[in-house]
């Protein structure tokens, strides 16, 4: 296990847990502003004003996540229109198309669309354009897509996008396509190449895979931050409480894409404060009962109530696998070992993180 979380060495002050928890939030004291256009959401800085059809530089795609892969392509869209005096605005979507196509999965949401456009802004898009992914949109075709529809709400001097894009009626529309199409209407295309990692192609699918798998270490270094899940507090089992904790039960929705089951160190974030956390994610083995969705926290730093109340759980460090226990008194001992492991190293108070 390193000594370190994300670069920053353990044990954590004060400072790097407020860094590593607006870090993983997406958080950078932007003020935005949000408005409806014809099927879509313009979200933009507060200083930036937008009119409908302005000439910006685009960048697409979904952006779950909001992975180092995803940052690159923003940075060079962000460059580009820096270079012709223009706003970069990222167009992505809400549903995720391949909710709507697919049908939703289980575990598969590392975003809600809410943070995706935060986080766009806050990495340096001028504005985010979330555009009503439903029939309509599903089988309109590239060409009416970049010719009649994106204009209607932004005209694009330059478009960049990863060299596996897809688009249009059943996904027809490629990289090549896309870029015939920008020669006849004036529009430059970049495909930017996906960004490697060990062999391996950084993207949402892969984080997704190590999440479940266990290695949070490493899909929070391809995230570039801590993973997040936000949900709402509800009664629980109870048995947290009694070992002295205040203990928070999260109930998230079933699209999001938890960790494997295991116990973690990290940070429940309400109101603004950052309480440090040992987290268990999947029912414990030692009690019986049905199997279901389930973290369960206990936090250091914290009293009152947050039953009802929506909470941000963020996942620092993997502490251990699930597993049963001969003894309610020998689970005990482990969760005061994990406790105090969260005491020495992340921290004991909460921190105040802002926004």
């Amino acid at each position: 296990m390193s000594e370190a979380i994300l670069g920053r060495t353990l044990p954590l002050t004060e400072e790097d847990s407020r860094a590593l928890c607006r870090d993983s939030l997406l958080l950078g004291g932007l003020e935005v502003s949000a408005v409806r256009l014809d099927g879509a959401t313009l979200v933009t800085r507060a200083a930036v004003h937008l009119a409908p059809g302005s000439d910006a530089c685009v960048c697409i795609g979904a952006f779950d996540g909001l992975h180092r892969g995803h940052r690159r392509l923003l940075a060079h869209a962000v460059a580009d229109a820096r270079e012709l005096s223009l706003p970069c605005v990222a167009v992505t979507f809400s549903p995720d198309p391949s909710d709507l196509l697919e049908g939703e999965t289980p575990l598969s949401r590392l975003l809600e669309v809410r943070d995706r456009a935060r986080g766009l802004l806050l990495l340096g898009a001028d504005a985010v354009l979330v555009l009503d992914f439903g029939e309509e949109l599903e089988h309109t075709s590239q060409e009416a897509f970049l010719r009649r529809m994106l204009p209607r709400l932004v005209r694009p001097r330059s478009v960049r996008v990863g060299t596996n894009f897809r688009f249009g009626d059943g996904g027809r529309g490629d990289l090549d396509s896309l870029r015939e199409l920008g020669k006849r209407e004036g529009i430059a295309v970049h495909g930017e190449e996906l960004l490697q990692e060990d062999g391996k192609t950084v993207s949402a699918t892969q984080i997704r895979a190590l999440l479940r798998d266990g290695q949070l270490e490493r899909a929070n270094a391809l995230l570039a931050r801590p993973h997040f899940v936000r949900g709402t507090v509800a009664h629980g089992r109870g048995e947290g409480t009694s070992f002295g904790f205040p203990t928070a039960n999260v109930q998230v929705p079933s699209v999001t894409c938890l960790p494997s089951d295991g116990v973690y160190a990290g940070y429940v974030v309400a109101d603004r404060t950052a309480y440090p956390s040992a987290i268990n994610v999947g029912a414990p083995p030692t009690f019986s009962g049905p199997r279901q969705s389930f973290l369960e926290a206990n936090l250091l730093g914290f009293s009152g109530d947050l039953y009802g109340r929506e909470v941000s759980v963020v996942f620092a460090r993997w502490l251990r696998a699930s597993r049963p226990f001969p003894s309610t008194e020998e689970l005990e001992r482990a969760v005061l070992s994990n406790v105090d492991w969260v005491r020495t190293q992340v921290g004991q108070h909460g921190v105040e993180v802002g926004e």
